[in-house]
């Protein structure tokens, strides 16, 4: 491939560096106020176990390359995600840089989080989260040719984001993390015209060990942020 090729595919598929990040659409329904100013988290910022975790699913028998799939998964993103959860695209859609807020409802508690969209081109993207997301990690979502047609792919490298997601893990984040995918590339697949699609899910533990000089990332607890919402001093002055 020619240099100038090669410059054309990577300009603007990542996102600039950021030491925080920064909202700039305000959506009903998302605290704002939950991604403001948070610093982003990856895998190595995470407390707990660090996991890789796959989700595919083949889109027999539709004529569809890659590259359409992927192109209609940005497009709509939010729209294959299950009726409790609410992803809110920026206006400029799912594109490197942008900040995207979700509010979810977890045990009578309204979640707000976000993403970051770390990278994006044609045939994937992925995101990253901030503090405060139940995990720390990245997630990617992509499409390719297997040979007998197009698999869509969702692969999480994350780990917990504090102790207390830590402990939920095996009885209840682990199961809900599962089903939130599982329900997007089904959604996905239905949208091609494959409907009752079989999606496989593959769950790695790549690192066991638990980092405990992360513990205080409780402090940002989306759940933390949610309890404590009524008792939180206004930042903004009164009306006049």
């Amino acid at each position: 491939m020619a240099e100038t090729e090669r410059e054309r595919r990577v300009e603007g598929t990542w996102a600039s560096p950021t030491r925080s990040l920064h909202v700039h659409e305000s959506v009903e329904g998302a605290d704002r106020g939950a991604v403001e100013g948070r610093r982003l988290s990856g895998p190595l910022q995470g407390f707990g176990k660090l996991w890789q975790k796959t989700y595919r699913v083949h889109l027999e028998g539709a004529e569809v390359t890659p590259e359409q799939v992927v192109a209609v998964w940005q497009e709509d993103y939010g729209s294959f995600w299950p009726a409790t959860s609410r992803f809110c695209a920026p206006f400029s859609g799912v594109k490197p840089g942008e900040v995207a807020l979700i509010a979810d409802r977890r045990g009578g508690l309204q979640l707000s989080t976000g993403v970051l969209v770390l990278y994006a081109d044609e045939v994937s993207f992925t995101f990253l989260c901030p503090q405060g997301h139940p995990f720390a990690g990245m997630i990617t979502f992509s499409a390719h040719d297997d040979g007998d047609g197009t698999v869509a792919q969702v692969q999480a490298i994350i780990r917990a984001q504090d102790p207390l997601i830590e402990l939920s893990m095996p009885f209840y984040t682990h199961r809900q993390e599962d089903q939130v995918w599982q329900h997007v590339l089904t959604a996905l697949a239905a949208r091609f015209g494959v409907p009752d699609a079989q999606v496989s899910t593959d769950a790695v533990c790549v690192d066991r060990k638990r980092q405990w000089r992360r513990a205080g990332n409780l402090r940002h607890n989306a759940g933390w942020y949610a309890l404590m919402r009524p008792f939180r001093r206004r930042t903004s002055p009164p009306d006049a």
